[in-house]
């Protein structure tokens, strides 16, 4: 299984004041805020964090097709300053992200053997997100292979059948990314 999360740091500079009292009690553990109240940048620490649990979350959600809205359960511990481990409950995430100026990107996968594919792009909104996110992944695809999301938001593709694959597709702002797994 694999999931990845984008963060539009434009955005999310304007949408979300992380320095309200209460969000990072809502969002992270007592080590998290710990880390994020010390790092040198708190701002691009709260959202790594945020797109590692949420690539995490992806990853989960694919393995046991439940949903549920708890980020403070999955638990981030850094490897290095774009690596990562998540852990919920017996499950641990590996994760990889690209931090710039624009956005953060974070990868996550069950195992660090695993082989995928990930990578992000500027949207183009002259085609509205969803559809152009859509037609990146598929690009990487035989022409007439379509993409199909499960009752629980889960994507798969299909070119006559389900392809032994396991994809994640995300968008955020002027920023779109994907990542798949072939098995």
């Amino acid at each position: 299984m694999i999931g990845n999360d984008i963060v539009d740091l434009q955005l999310a500079k304007e949408q979300s004041d992380w320095t309200r009292k209460g969000f990072l009690d809502k969002q992270f553990s007592e080590v998290e805020q710990q880390i994020i109240v010390k790092a040198e940048n708190p701002f691009q620490q709260v959202w790594l964090f945020w797109s590692m649990k949420e690539a995490a979350y992806k990853c989960y959600t694919q393995l046991n097709q439940k949903r549920f809205f708890a980020p403070k359960k999955l638990r981030c511990k850094m490897r290095s300053s774009n690596e990562g481990i998540v852990t919920f409950e017996e499950h641990v995430f590996y994760t990889f992200s690209k931090i710039n100026a624009q956005f953060i990107h974070s990868l996550a996968k069950q195992s660090l053997q695993q082989r995928s594919i990930c990578s992000d792009f500027l949207i183009d909104n002259n085609v509205g997100e969803s559809q152009y996110v859509k037609s990146q992944i598929l690009a990487n695809f035989p022409k007439n292979t379509i993409l199909k999301k499960d009752n629980f938001g889960v994507p798969s593709l299909y070119e006559k059948q389900k392809l032994p694959t396991a994809i994640s597709l995300t968008h955020h702002g002027n920023y779109g990314g994907f990542a798949y797994l072939k098995y």
